[in-house]
C-alpha cells in the first residue's frame, strides 16, 4: 500500500473518535467493544495494515526529525488495564528512538509538589524534530486529584486559591496552555482509552491468574476499581471542556486491542501528514560540496 493510501485509511479510520468541540460530548455515546468496520476475524489481515502504518509512520517522523520545525505531544490517558504501555509500544515500533522520547508520570514527588502542576510536564516537552509521548499527563490533576480531593491538599495551594471554580480554572489554564503549544509549532493529540468495566475486569483476573502477569497487579488497582463512575464522570467533563481543534482528543474504544492500536496509529499519522513534512532542500553550494565529496570518493580505490 503507498504511502498516499495509507494516509487517507488512517484519516477515515480515526475521524469518527476525533472530538474538536466538547459541547453535547457523553461518553456513552462512545461503545468501548467498538471496532469499525472490522470484525474479530479481520484481526490477522489488521494486523499487516498496523505494520504498514507503522512503517509509514516512521516516514513521517525521519521527515520531522530532519525538518527540524514541528514537535509531536502525544497524550494517553485511561482507566488501569486499558492498554496505554502496550498500544505505545506497537505503535511507535518502527520509530527511531533518536526522534521520540516516553514520559509516564507517577504520583508526584516532593520537589514537583513545591511547584505548578503543569511544571513536571513542561519539562519533558518534546524539542523540535522529536515526538514526545506522555503515559498520563497534566490531566491526572482534573481526574485523580478530583477524584480524590485529599491530593489537592498536598499541594500546598494558598487557601484563597482553592475555590469551587478550581477544576474550571484549570480547564481554562489547560485550554490556554495547549494553544499556546499549537502556536510555537507544537501539534497537541490526546487520546482516552476507553474500556468498559467488564473488560477491565477480564484484564484484572488475567493478571491475577498468569504468573507472568502478577507484577502488573497492584491492591492499588481494585482500589481505583472502586471509583469507576466518579471517574467516568471526570473523563467526561475533561474531555468536553478541553477538546479543541489545536489539541483534539481522540476517545478510542479499547476493548479490543488490535481496533485501539489501529485507529491511534491513524490518527497519528493522519496529524503528521497535515504538516507537509520533506526533507530539507540543500543549497547549490552544499551540492558542488557533495559533488566534489563523490568524485574523491570514487577516486579513492
Amino acid at each position: 500500500m503507498k504511502t498516499k493510501k495509507v494516509i487517507e485509511a488512517a484519516h477515515k479510520l480515526s475521524k469518527p473518535y476525533r472530538v474538536t468541540d466538547g459541547k453535547g460530548f457523553r461518553l456513552k455515546d462512545v461503545d468501548p467493544g467498538d471496532t469499525g468496520d472490522f470484525k474479530s476475524e479481520d484481526k490477522p489481515r489488521l494486523k499487516e495494515a498496523l505494520q504498514t502504518g507503522v512503517a509509514a509512520l516512521a516516514e513521517l517522523q525521519s521527515k520531522l526529525y530532519a525538518q527540524d520545525r514541528w514537535s509531536v505531544l502525544l497524550v494517553f490517558q485511561a482507566m488501569d488495564a486499558a492498554g496505554k504501555d502496550g498500544t505505545i509500544k506497537h505503535v511507535m515500533s518502527g520509530i527511531n528512538p533518536q526522534g521520540c522520547q516516553v514520559t509516564s508520570f507517577k504520583g508526584p514527588t516532593s520537589e514537583e509538589l513545591d511547584h505548578d502542576y503543569l511544571w513536571r510536564c513542561q519539562k519533558q516537552l518534546p524539542e523540535r524534530g522529536r515526538i514526545g509521548i506522555f503515559n498520563r499527563s497534566y490531566y491526572e490533576e482534573t481526574l485523580v486529584v478530583r477524584v480524590h480531593p485529599e491530593f489537592l491538599a498536598g499541594q500546598k495551594l494558598p487557601e484563597k486559591r482553592v475555590t469551587k471554580h478550581i477544576w474550571d480554572e484549570r480547564f481554562q489554564d489547560i485550554r490556554s496552555f495547549e494553544r499556546y503549544l499549537n502556536r510555537n509549532g507544537t501539534i497537541v493529540l490526546k487520546f482516552f482509552l476507553h474500556v468498559s468495566k467488564e473488560e477491565q475486569r477480564k484484564r484484572f483476573l488475567e493478571r491475577i491468574e498468569l504468573p507472568e502477569k502478577n507484577w502488573k497487579f497492584s491492591s492499588a488497582n481494585m482500589k481505583e476499581r472502586g471509583f469507576w463512575d466518579q471517574y467516568q464522570t471526570a473523563y467526561e467533563e475533561t474531555i468536553r471542556e478541553t477538546a479543541s481543534k489545536e489539541a483534539p482528543w481522540f476517545v478510542v474504544p479499547a476493548d479490543n486491542k488490535w481496533f485501539t492500536r489501529l485507529v491511534v496509529a491513524g490518527a497519528v499519522i493522519d496529524a503528521l501528514a497535515s504538516l507537509d513534512l520533506h526533507y530539507p532542500k540543500v543549497s547549490e553550494a552544499k551540492l558542488a560540496d557533495l559533488a566534489v565529496a563523490k568524485k574523491a570518493l570514487l577516486a579513492d580505490k
